[in-house]
């Protein structure tokens, strides 16, 4: 890959633990020393595949591309994996694959550029000097080479920033558009300041839930840091494992990705644990960045009225506040956040698709999927519990 001034040359990497934590860090913070987004941090990606979470035997094979500078300087890193299903990537593409495979083709193996099992909205075109669109675009026809090369269908990267977007759309990737919700920090400098600018209906029912939650006895702990033991972990694997059980069949973490990231990354780790006097009922797992706490996975071992909307939606709100964040991003889907204050908030990704046939149709499709996501984000902003102007 050239351009008018430098050559460029791209190195597939099928493990992170082959990437130099420093470099790939640099990358994934434009030239700083740690990204301010969690999910990012070299640690992270680690913990996945060290764990055997993300592997070739769970259909994740890393197929890392590490570009390099006509000097051999690494620049840009993309987090991709090979792929023989669409299973924990929450940008759905079944039944692109049902399409092409009843017509005749194989959707699989695909590209998947992404943090697995991970909906947060973050670069994937990781380059040292973030301002160096040549490199990002770079690392973009780098994943189209090795699509060929591996006879792969498609190319997807999901949960990108809409300036990355722009850039693969650029080069004919085909751009969609999805929906979370995010509570966002207007300079409260409490709960009572955030409940404040709800309407008071609004206020009073969130009220209402948080006593509820609570009533039982119900203590909520915010454990960080080094106050995370292991015995924190068994018990929050315990409720990841009935949630995920439940609703996905097969949850995708094992026990081992928790204590490689409580090993690595405790101090960006937040568990919110709701207990019944010595025992844990339920829990929710958060990280914390720079300015945004993002709310990952929920369980508990018995049911208690609304204690899930207090550990994973109240509570975060609370920590958020009392530390300055400014952005609770608590995961994907959810309409039921609007009324708790998570306001609609779009999401973007890219998708490069080899066969002309399948690419056409995925066009259309798409093209009415965005008009029909524009017309539903307008009625739900009309909906949020704040408190309407006089």
């Amino acid at each position: 890959m050239m351009d008018a001034e430098r050559e460029l040359t791209a190195s597939v990497m099928t493990a992170a633990a082959d990437i130099d934590a420093a470099l790939w860090n640099a990358c994934a913070s434009g030239g700083k020393e740690q990204p301010g987004n969690p999910f990012l941090d070299h640690a992270f990606f680690l913990a996945l595949e060290a764990s055997g979470s993300a592997r070739a035997e769970t259909g994740w094979l890393p197929q890392h591309l590490v570009l390099q500078d006509a000097t051999g300087t690494a620049i840009g890193i993309m987090p991709l994996y090979l792929k023989s299903h669409s299973q924990g990537e929450y940008v759905f593409d079944y039944g692109w694959a049902d399409a092409f495979e009843r017509a005749g083709g194989d959707y699989y193996p695909k590209l998947q550029c992404s943090v697995p099992f991970t909906p947060v909205t973050a670069p994937k075109l990781m380059v040292r000097d973030p301002s160096d669109l040549t490199a990002k675009s770079g690392l973009l026809a780098a994943a189209e080479s090795l699509c060929a090369r591996h006879h792969a269908s498609s190319v997807h990267a999901t949960f990108i920033p809409e300036a990355e977007q722009a850039l693969a759309a650029d080069r004919g990737w085909l751009e969609r558009i999805d929906r979370q919700f995010h509570w966002h920090n207007d300079g409260f400098s409490s709960y009572e300041d955030f409940l404040a600018a709800l309407a008071s209906r609004k206020r009073k029912a969130l009220k209402k839930e948080r006593r509820a939650a609570l009533e039982e006895g119900i203590k909520i702990d915010w454990l960080t840091g080094g106050d995370i033991t292991e015995a924190h972990w068994d018990a929050f694997f315990d409720f990841y494992m009935d949630t995920g059980s439940r609703k996905w069949g097969r949850p995708y973490l094992n026990r081992a990705f928790f204590s490689l990231l409580g090993e690595a990354m405790a101090d960006r780790v937040l568990l919110i644990m709701a207990r019944d006097g010595d025992d844990y009922v339920g829990g929710a797992l958060n990280l914390i960045g720079d300015d945004t706490l993002y709310g990952r996975y929920w369980g508990c071992s018995r049911h208690v009225p609304f204690l899930h909307f207090e550990v994973c939606y109240y509570q975060a709100v609370d920590f958020a506040i009392e530390h300055g964040l400014g952005t609770v991003e608590a995961g994907a889907q959810g309409e039921h956040k609007l009324a708790r204050g998570y306001v609609p908030v779009t999401t973007r990704s890219a998708h490069f698709i080899a066969h002309p046939g399948l690419r056409r149709a995925i066009a259309d499709y798409l093209e009415g999927e965005r008009d029909y996501m524009d017309r539903e984000h307008e009625v739900l902003g009309t909906m949020t519990p704040f408190r309407k102007p006089d």
